[in-house]
């Protein structure tokens, strides 16, 4: 007769053997899981050139340059490179009219009177203010070059930084790292405050480079070496990805264990855009993420020193809608985070008019509504939105810190008919631009991607029709810019 305790030993037995099928089904299922993802990612179109070249002339924390002019002199070496290594090399079947590293193409930077992907700078007369612009990831100073312009002309030096990475190729996202692009802003504020003496100084920062320009500012806090901002101006602003982010450095690396490079790229798309890459490389997400991991450290740790109510003012625009980053951790891992001070957020809202179509989701009504109930705000807060459900007339409606009471102001401005809402890529450009603008765009040198609006069969065009019917331009462009002079104290502000 069997005692209990070999009934017990045999469970045991059974339990562990169980045990053991289901970590090995397990382990089969994450294996199979694991080759299906790689097929898939390694099932991308063809690398090219502009996605394999490494350029060596690139700017790194490293290259230890002594000052911007330096950076310039680098700046010009790594031109010269793109040109020997990458438009020299054009194979006869990339030579057509959308390739951006095709000469000649409508999509060759140099098809413009000057090429936007390089470093600028605007000085004039009775300069009162130096402002840096800062572009975002996988972008170029164009996407600043028209406030850049108006900035100058109000009475500002300007300085246009193409960031290390960008303006060339693809691959320049590959292995670059956040802290080479912060140690590039730290130069160029050098620069400005050498330039300026002790004149107030700005930083404009866009996507990503919203993420450098409030990592610079944290860090002047701890580091009294850097010079002080007075003010930063933030458009569409990098401050929380997803955590998932934080994987894309694993895609990589076993891309490179098993020889397979496509790996190294989130997409692979046609480089049509002559001031922007469109493939994006998991590298450009990996330093996203932990540039914004960074800057949450900061405000922790600057908020333990007692210092962070020593930043500057800093006024955002955001779209409550955003497929690139989130409203949302805007406010979370920001303004909520910030003591009370002289801080504003625009927040442009979808069209309401257009929101009682059934076609359009009403979701980011809930973004709005938390935010005008909140009790007590630490920063103003102003909303862009329909005068009312059935207008397309725009109203500022407004909300002071640490009060409940709203106020409205009419713009002059209206929803586009054929608008639901802004963009990611929207806010910082006019409706006149000659590349991303609407229907008021100016004549392009090249291609106009802003108001491309095309019908037919799928899988015939060479380029994600999606790309293209995402908003490229801000129909409230002039109230951006109106506040971004009224912040800086320039002429022309109203």
């Amino acid at each position: 007769m069997k005692t209990s305790g070999d009934k017990n030993f045999v469970i045991f037995k059974v339990i562990k053997r169980l045990g053991r099928i289901i970590a090995t089904m397990f382990a089969g299922v994450v294996i199979t899981l694991f080759v299906v993802a790689v097929i898939f990612m390694n099932s991308q179109p063809d690398l090219y050139g502009w996605h394999t070249e490494a350029l060596d002339e690139e700017f790194t924390v490293d290259s230890q340059l002594k000052s911007f002019e330096d950076y310039l002199d680098l700046e010009d070496s790594l031109f010269a490179q793109l040109d020997e290594k990458v438009y020299a090399d054009t194979r006869p079947e990339e030579r057509h009219l959308i390739n951006r590293y095709n000469r000649g193409s409508l999509s060759d930077p140099a098809r413009w009177p000057t090429n936007w992907n390089r470093s600028f700078e605007l000085t004039g007369a009775q300069t009162v203010a130096g402002v840096l612009l800062l572009h975002g990831m996988s972008d170029s100073p164009y996407s600043l070059r028209h406030l850049g312009k108006r900035l100058s002309v109000s009475g500002a030096h300007v300085l246009g930084l193409r960031i290390p990475g960008h303006g060339t190729v693809p691959s320049g996202l590959v292995n670059v790292k956040w802290e080479d692009m912060a140690a590039a802003v730290n130069l160029a504020m050098h620069h400005l405050r050498e330039a300026l003496g002790d004149r107030p100084l700005y930083i404009v920062g866009y996507s990503n480079g919203g993420a450098l320009a409030v990592q610079y500012i944290l860090s002047a806090l701890e580091n009294t070496a850097l010079p002080r901002a007075s003010g930063v101006v933030l458009i569409s602003p990098e401050i929380g990805v997803a955590k998932v982010a934080a994987l894309a450095i694993w895609q990589g690396r076993i891309g490179r264990l098993l020889g397979l490079p496509k790996l190294a790229w989130n997409s692979v798309l046609p480089e049509y855009d002559p001031f922007k890459y469109n493939s994006f490389a998991v590298n450009a997400g990996n330093q996203a993420y932990r540039l914004t991991t960074e800057i949450q450290n900061q405000i922790t740790r600057n908020t333990k020193s007692g210092v962070l109510s020593q930043l500057p003012p800093i006024m955002a625009f955001q779209s409550v809608v955003d497929a690139t980053v989130r409203a949302p951790a805007l406010i979370e891992g920001l303004f909520d985070r910030l003591p009370q001070g002289d801080h504003e957020l625009v927040l442009f809202d979808i069209n309401r008019l257009a929101a009682n179509e059934p076609l359009v989701d009403t979701g980011p009504r809930d973004v709005i509504a938390a935010l005008l109930d909140k009790p007590i705000l630490s920063y103003r807060l102003a909303i862009v939105s329909n005068e009312s459900a059935s207008s397309r007339k725009v109203a500022v409606y407004q909300r002071y810190t640490e009060s409940s009471e709203k106020t409205v102001f009419p713009l002059s401005l209206t929803w586009p008919a054929e608008v639901y809402s802004l963009s990611h890529v929207a806010l910082p450009f006019a409706p006149d631009d000659p590349l991303y603008g609407g229907g008021d765009a100016g004549k392009s040198p090249g291609i106009q991607i802003g108001n491309v609006v095309l019908r037919g069969e799928k899988g015939v065009l060479r380029v994600n029709p999606a790309s293209l019917l995402r908003l490229h331009w801000n129909p409230f462009y002039d109230y951006l810019e109106q506040r971004v002079l009224q912040f800086m104290a320039l002429r022309g502000s109203e």
